[in-house]
């Protein structure tokens, strides 16, 4: 059956559970994470341990993220179903990805370098991160003035190492008049999308704005946008799926189907989850997007994790080969 109709059946099918219990957690960062809302030095939140009378162990993240639109109350649903899901997993003998999608995942996923700020990023760092393997690099934009901001993009891009491609993210920090220049300045550079380019997001402003964009414009924040209109005729091209916010794993493989049905790309992207949750988000991308490049190269960001986060190497996340979700 369907991922929803099998998770239905989890609570009955899956063995006795004997102990329940949240682990909090505050993980520094290595250095500051800053969008155009504001500058994070610390993720806080609690792990989700559920243990079985057979000696199973599910797991899920609740990380709280005000800036993302990522509540308390939907990161606990997103911590209980993910470490449900867990279970069900394993009891399946089978990764969380195959559990999903309803067949074997690819052995890794490819990955986007988080490169920090538009105008702090450097041509060194950038050329760093390219020698690392990462093809798709991802910068902040919207937290400088604009003609700064575009001004420092050209710099990048007259050093940017042949191949390399920039995926920009402005966290909604303009009108339409300051994204509509904004865009006309990237047409003819390197840039492999552009997410939330506006303050105050609309189907009619998305779509004038795409219209002009030569690469896809992303939905992340803009969740509400998601309707049966949106699906109807897209005003752009590519969803972003965090699904803490958008009510669960199950909740993000349904926007998945819709995206593809209406021809739409979907990418993956961590909301600076730990190990735990960043090991279920490739799960999820693997099972829903396994040929896009996903946003969860961001475990090296912290000082400490909650476990082990996903290996990334040459730009790809490997998947770990045990049943679930893998963290431990």
């Amino acid at each position: 059956g369907t991922p929803a109709a099998r998770f239905r059946q989890v609570p009955q099918a899956s063995v006795n559970l004997v102990a329940a219990e949240w682990l909090p957690y505050a993980l520094p960062l290595c250095a500051p994470w800053r969008t155009s809302r504001g500058t994070l030095h610390e993720r806080s939140g609690r792990l989700l341990r559920l243990q079985t009378s057979d000696g199973l162990t599910g797991w899920g993240d609740c990380a709280p993220f005000p800036e993302f639109d990522i509540g308390e109350a939907a990161a606990e649903a997103f911590a209980e179903e993910c470490a449900l899901l867990d279970l069900a997993a394993q009891r399946a003998g089978c990764s969380l990805a195959e559990w999903l999608g309803g067949r074997p995942p690819p052995a890794s996923i490819a990955v986007n370098a988080a490169g920090g700020a538009i105008s702090t990023a450097t041509a060194d760092h950038v050329a760093r991160l390219a020698a690392d393997g990462f093809t798709v690099i991802k910068l902040k934009a919207g937290i400088a003035p604009l003609a700064d901001e575009i001004a420092a993009l050209r710099a990048l891009c007259a050093s940017l190492p042949t191949g390399v491609l920039l995926r920009l993210d402005a966290n909604g920090a303009w009108s339409a008049d300051e994204a509509s220049e904004f865009i006309a300045a990237c047409v003819r550079l390197p840039v492999e999308g552009l997410e939330e380019p506006l303050r105050e997001p609309d189907a009619a402003g998305l779509r004038a704005l795409q219209e002009r964009a030569p690469f896809p414009l992303a939905i992340d924040e803009s969740v509400r946008l998601l309707d049966a209109a949106f699906w109807h005729a897209p005003p752009v091209r590519r969803v972003v799926l965090k699904p803490a916010r958008q009510g669960g794993l199950l909740a993000a493989v349904e926007t998945a189907l819709k995206a593809s049905a209406s021809g739409v790309e979907v990418v993956v992207t961590s909301a600076l989850e730990s190990a735990c949750g960043l090991q279920a988000l490739a799960q999820l991308a693997a099972a829903v997007a396994p040929g896009a490049c996903h946003g969860l190269a961001t475990g090296a960001l912290f000082v400490r994790d909650t476990g082990s986060p996903p290996a990334v190497a040459g730009g790809r996340l490997r998947l770990p080969d045990s049943p679930g979700i893998g963290f431990s």
